[in-house]
């Protein structure tokens, strides 16, 4: 057996899709994984064979730098950060008319470099990012079968009734007038339009027989996996395709005896993490630095794109870094604090790590939400909040009462269990 995996080429989509690989190669399968030069190294890392497809016209090997990006990405991308300091609404009106240029790059031409892929490798599974448009493009249009993944909230991928971008829960911490909301749906519902036809067209071009799809956003692979805890899905009523939760895809890290060393050395500790894109407001990182030192706790905390000065003075017994190994230190935190990302909301839970959500864009609304509804952790608005309501919301966090405590615990063990991977490997390979 073979399995081809498909990933953009930014290191936060490919750690968990690589980190599912690892199923199929400890299995003796030939893994390759196509996506852009950016992550080679993490490629190489997880001992899989990368070839190239690029799909987008922006790259992120790790940590995001607007400056490191060609000229229309870099203003795409300062765009974007100036749109999260407005809020909400403003965030996911300007991503989502982004999203006609940054989603579909080069359709026709990346489609059909895709089916040079598949032609060349000749696997038995595909596994794709359902991001990659371009590449499921290819492979829907040829009728080839594969696999879905869903990082993110579940709500990536609309059912029903839900459009694209606009969210189907925010958490208390937000709030966004009824008005605003309307607007920004009727936006994201035009740009589905615009961007399905895009879509059709671009299917047409690859082959002029194909029948047209209805919305290119909702459309998908024989299964879908969400990369996603079951946990937090649970109970808000949406129809689901064909699919398995894999709960958290927990890649292991080399070895660091500095972190080691820093993690025995002291009492417990907050992680504290924004991710590669986010990391970027280092004024919202600086408040939590301030909570936390209020508090008198201790913090290891990855700056990213944050200069370590911007945190203020770093106490003594902190571990700062512009990257940290975020696996291994989640599985001794007492809790996290992460603007909500995909990898930060599932490596946490499957640690049994509560959470205090900062959620900036895209599905991060709706993960604040459903962490909240569940019990596992608050949220708190990152514009608008204090060092000292987030030292509220931390303080309250790390004292989760014990009927949730023991719940994510539950969580916890079931994917020790059953890890992603091997969740995966049973809905493809099994």
């Amino acid at each position: 057996m073979s399995l081809l995996v498909i990933s953009p080429d930014y290191a936060s989509h490919l750690l968990p899709l690589a980190t599912l690989a690892t199923a199929w190669r400890d299995a003796g399968d030939d893994v390759v994984v196509a996506t852009g030069p950016a992550t080679d190294s993490i490629v190489q890392g997880f001992g899989l064979r990368r070839v190239d497809l690029p799909l987008g016209r922006g790259s992120n090997g790790g940590v995001m730098r607007s400056a490191e990006q060609q000229a229309e990405e870099r203003a795409s991308l300062e765009g974007f950060f100036e749109a999260t300091r407005h809020g909400m609404v403003p965030t996911l009106t300007y991503q989502a008319r982004e999203r006609l240029t940054d989603l579909m790059w080069d359709p026709v031409g990346r489609a059909r470099a895709t089916l040079e892929v598949v032609e060349r490798t000749a696997p038995t599974t595909i596994l794709v990012d359902h991001l990659a448009f371009s590449a499921r493009l290819a492979l829907q249009t040829a009728g080839i079968p594969y696999a879905d993944v869903v990082l993110g909230h579940p709500s990536a991928l609309p059912v029903g009734d839900e459009v694209y971008g606009s969210p189907a829960s925010w958490p208390s911490a937000i709030r966004a007038d009824a008005g605003e909301l309307a607007e920004l749906r009727a936006l994201c519902t035009e740009v589905s339009a615009r961007f399905t036809a895009q879509w059709n067209t671009a299917a047409r071009e690859l082959d002029a027989s194909v029948a047209e799809i209805g919305d290119a956003f909702g459309s998908h692979g024989g299964t879908v996996l969400f990369n996603y805890p079951a946990a937090l899905a649970e109970g808000d009523g949406r129809p689901l395709p064909r699919s398995a939760f894999l709960g958290s895809t927990r890649r292991e890290e080399p070895a660091d005896a500095e972190v080691e060393a820093w993690i025995a050395a002291g009492e417990p500790y907050v992680y504290v993490s924004f991710g590669s894109f986010l990391s970027v407001r280092d004024d919202v990182l600086a408040r939590v630095a301030e909570a936390l030192r209020s508090l008198g706790l201790r913090a290891a905390i990855a700056t990213g794109a944050t200069e370590a000065e911007a945190l203020g003075p770093v106490p003594e017994g902190w571990l700062v870094r512009s990257f940290l190994p975020q696996v291994r230190l989640l599985r001794d935190a007492a809790l996290a604090v992460t603007h909500g990302g995909n990898n930060s909301v599932t490596e946490s839970i499957g640690s049994g790590v509560p959470l205090v959500v900062l959620p900036f864009s895209t599905d991060q609304f709706a993960g604040a939400a459903a962490i909240e509804r569940v019990g596992f952790g608050a949220s708190v608005d990152p514009n608008a909040a204090t060092p000292a309501e987030l030292a509220t919301a931390i303080d309250a966090v790390r004292q989760l009462p014990a009927d949730r405590r023991a719940a994510l615990d539950r969580v916890a063990e079931e994917q020790r269990m059953r890890p992603g991977p091997v969740v995966a490997y049973e809905a493809l390979a099994g």
